[in-house]
């Protein structure tokens, strides 16, 4: 009886160390899909793509940039974003990622970014600046809870 008795714990531990790697491999992959979706906003804005907000936001979203005087939900995140493109856009950027963490079906991600907006008189402006954005998982992948952030102006 004792071998098979071995051969149970063996067998209990090899389950736990192989689901305790499956684990690691879910979060790493989980981390990669975030950090994946916000860069494709990041893209899709300097791209000028009109729709990014509603692709990349859920309904319930509310997010803080530092240049605004309170939260914005997704109408008035659109209607700025609206409002900017109309000034100018966005010509280069860079994502400087530095922690993600993914809790279930909720991460945050925090990073550093520089970017470059030209205005309709061909003025450039960089800016550098820093951004922690909570995202959720849904049926259609990530997307953007919520954000705070912007320029170290």
């Amino acid at each position: 009886m004792q071998p098979v008795k071995n051969l149970k714990l063996i067998s209990i531990g090899l389950c736990l160390i192989l689901s305790g790697t499956a684990f690691a491999q879910d979060v790493a992959n989980d981390q990669a899909d975030v950090w994946s979706v916000v860069e494709r906003q990041w893209e899709a804005v300097e791209k000028g793509d009109k729709k990014w907000v509603e692709r990349f936001l859920v309904d319930e979203f509310s997010g803080w940039q530092k240049n605004s005087p309170a939260p914005r939900d997704k109408s008035s995140t659109h209607m700025w974003d609206r409002f900017n493109a109309s000034q100018g856009s966005v010509v280069a950027h860079e994502l400087y990622p530095l922690a993600i963490i993914v809790h279930g079906d909720v991460a945050v991600a925090h990073y550093l970014y520089t970017s470059a907006f030209k205005d309709s008189e061909d003025d450039v402006e960089v800016n550098n600046g820093r951004f922690s954005d909570v995202l959720v998982r849904t049926e259609d992948g990530w997307k953007f809870l919520s954000w705070h952030g912007g320029d170290d102006k």
